[in-house]
């Protein structure tokens, strides 16, 4: 179990890293990020970007980590699903929001940035599987 939570807390590391790299680039072009959320001005930070990069990546490769052992079709409805749900969170969070478009630009990259760590993460967790069923199988 350690090497697993090994590879999720790496991915959500390099989630984390990857969009707050982004973030500084967008705010560097001049994204404001400001969005207006029942009715009133907010902004999206640093903090909520880290966040929203580590929270649901650390939940779904934690349920990928535990359900494993039910079979090969939790990895593989995870190779789906994952990158599915980093993609779908574009068109239901980001653009109906009324970011400028640089704020707009970066914040969906940073959810595409999740689709290959999603994928790297998954298939890690999936061989770690395979390797721990070979050695009490051996």
């Amino acid at each position: 179990m350690r090497s697993r939570l090994l590879i999720i807390t790496a991915a959500a590391g390099a989630a984390v890293a990857a969009n707050l790299i982004l973030y500084g680039a967008g705010r560097a072009a001049g994204g404001s990020f400001r969005f207006t959320s029942s009715g009133a001005p907010a902004v999206v930070d640093a903090v909520t970007v880290a966040g929203f990069s580590a929270v649901p990546l650390l939940l779904g490769l934690l349920a990928v980590a535990l359900l494993a052992p039910l079979g090969a079709w939790v990895t593989r409805t995870a190779l789906i699903v994952g990158p599915l749900l980093a993609v779908g969170t574009i068109a239901l969070m980001t653009l109906p929001a009324d970011f400028d478009t640089t704020s707009k630009v970066t914040l969906a990259l940073c959810h595409l940035v999740l689709v290959p760590i999603i994928v790297v993460a998954v298939r890690a967790l999936a061989r770690r599987h395979d390797r721990a069923i070979a050695g009490v199988a051996a």
